[in-house]
């Protein structure tokens, strides 16, 4: 008798979850000296992706500051997640779609998006700030997992159309145990479209720690269940990351189908600037991952290999320091209101009570605007 092999078994094999987070650099920013499962960037990459990790840390700061200026109602900082967003931009073509979550601004300024535009959201804006079409950046999502869905149906579009296109879609630990997390994985295995799912383990989901979402042994192996390419990742090792993100996307333009990838990460803020994180970790916990820092450890490696020096950060400091001055000039100039958009883009053709309702607003504008 001839044994036949499992079909399942095929698609993925040659991308299950390694034994342990895949780490290239340790946390002194020193090779570990590990056989590597994939390709190492080359040094240009990896100075390139250091330039944005050090651009978007300080983007995250300056809109960390804004919010206790009164210029933002809310922000979700991902300080410590720098080098997941990073990767995950880098991977991508100018063709490939992006699907970020709240938390993933980083990301979008590392597609070239203005970040005035990214943070118009969280200033009040009823839109998303930036052209989703132009960037191929769906606007940020803040309910949990529904971008997941949104990814899997646009790659599989794309897919049917025949254009190699790659879909990336953020989302945290906690969006794993949302319905919408396992739909998506189904379909897309089931479908092969080309997505990426990035989920960003950064150890709690507001407040609710991982031990208290799931039992399986890393989140990346709940891919293994669909039948499709799976990888966890030292998420606070840039070099590792882009490693695996590039990896993942090359797997997925061969016509493998999707790929789910976990990077162990850390919030080292608060949930967002609302919530008091010390009511649910100790401090000693948020120092250990601190000295993980992933921007620590590429500048390391990279001054290690004579790649970078006092001059050149010195410069790169300056840039985002001068990009950090421009981003808070724009956030204060006040933008204009029209009060009638309320009605303008409801539905396709208004219903008589959303008439009726605008007819009302009116009345009362040229009312205040006889009075003055």
């Amino acid at each position: 008798m001839t044994l036949v092999e499992p079909p399942l078994a095929r698609p993925y094999r040659k991308f299950l979850p390694a034994d342990s987070a895949v780490q290239y650099l340790d946390s002194a920013g020193e090779l570990t000296g590990s056989e590597a499962r994939y390709p190492r960037p080359s040094d240009h990459r990896l100075v390139e992706m250091h330039r944005n990790m050090v651009l978007g840390r300080r983007f995250d700061q300056q809109a960390t500051a804004l919010t206790k200026q009164g210029r933002l109602a809310v922000y979700p900082s991902s300080r410590g997640q720098e080098a997941c967003q990073i990767a995950a931009a880098m991977s991508l073509r100018p063709g490939d779609w992006m699907f970020p979550t709240y938390r993933d601004s980083v990301a979008l300024a590392a597609r070239g998006i203005d970040p005035v535009e990214i943070l118009s959201m969280l200033a009040g804006d009823w839109h998303c700030g930036y052209d989703p079409a132009r960037h191929r950046s769906a606007p940020q999502c803040t309910p949990l997992a529904t971008q997941l869905l949104h990814a899997t149906g646009v790659a599989y579009g794309e897919n049917r159309r025949g254009r190699d296109t790659v879909a990336l879609a953020f989302c945290g630990d906690g969006a794993t145990s949302e319905g919408d997390f396992h739909e998506a994985l189904n379909f897309a295995a089931v479908f092969k479209a080309p997505v990426v799912f990035l989920v960003q383990n950064n150890g709690f989901a507001i407040s609710v720690p991982l031990a208290r979402q799931s039992a399986a042994p890393t989140l990346a192996h709940k891919g293994v269940g669909y039948g499709i390419g799976s990888e966890q990742v030292d998420g606070n090792d840039p070099v590792a990351m882009l490693a695996v993100m590039d990896e993942a996307a090359n797997f997925i333009r061969a016509g493998n189908g999707p790929v789910i990838v976990e990077a162990h990460t850390y919030r080292i803020d608060a949930h967002t600037n609302a919530d008091d994180a010390t009511r649910y970790r100790d401090s000693s916990e948020v120092e250990q991952w601190l000295g993980r820092d992933p921007l620590t450890r590429l500048e390391k490696y990279l001054r290690g290999k004579g790649l970078l020096d006092d001059a050149s950060a010195d410069a790169l400091t300056a840039e985002a320091d001068t990009a950090a001055a421009t981003l808070r000039a724009g956030m204060n100039v006040d933008r204009p209101h029209d009060p009638l958009d309320l009605f303008r883009h409801v539905f396709a053709e208004p219903t008589p009570q959303l008439r009726e309702q605008q007819a009302q607003v009116q009345a009362e504008l040229a009312a205040e605007s006889e009075e003055h």
